[in-house]
């Protein structure tokens, strides 16, 4: 899929995540290479990294890397029932209140960057998996349709904005 969404198929408040994503190219290929070079980066850090907070009350880099699988899996499985055509409305989740029950400072780094691996090739497989009609689909999200390709950008771009977080407050 190359096309990006229009407006009316995402919430206002996400338009932020989706405005990261490259406008050009193949939205699983997008997210494939970013994959890599987002597992390099992490791959690279030491443990002590991993504990690392910019500031008290901020979470850890394992922290972050749990909040991002999490988040994976939640909007993987949105993109899953829009694709499918569920019409069912589909709720949020709080992120503060999963990364504080996910209690992820208890794993090595080592094992939170080989758990993301594996969520992110589970939704890599999905959108190589999506017929080209499964991409416009639209599946309610916060009394909103929204489309399987917003859902897709939304990954894409929710990944981004923790990258950028990553690389401007803790790796600096």
């Amino acid at each position: 899929m190359n096309q990006r969404p229009e407006k009316n198929e995402y919430l206002e408040v996400q338009e932020r995540y989706i405005a990261l994503v490259p406008a050009d190219g193949d939205l699983a290929a997008i997210l494939r290479e970013q994959s890599r070079s987002l597992f390099d980066l992490l791959g690279a850090l030491s443990e002590e990294q991993g504990n690392y907070r910019y500031a008290p009350e901020k979470w850890s880099i394992k922290q972050m890397i749990g909040h991002l699988t999490d988040n994976d899996r939640i909007m993987s499985y949105r993109l899953l029932c829009f694709a499918r055509g569920e019409q069912a409305p589909l709720p949020g989740y709080e992120e503060k209140d999963y990364v504080a029950a996910g209690d992820f400072d208890r794993f090595t780094l080592q094992e939170l960057v080989s758990q993301y691996k594996l969520v992110r090739q589970s939704t890599l497989a999905l959108l190589d998996s999506l017929p080209e009609d499964a991409w416009t689909r639209r599946g309610m999200f916060h009394s909103t349709a929204m489309s399987v390709r917003a859902q897709a950008c939304l990954i894409i771009g929710h990944e981004l904005h923790h990258l950028n977080v990553l690389n401007e407050r803790y790796l600096n």
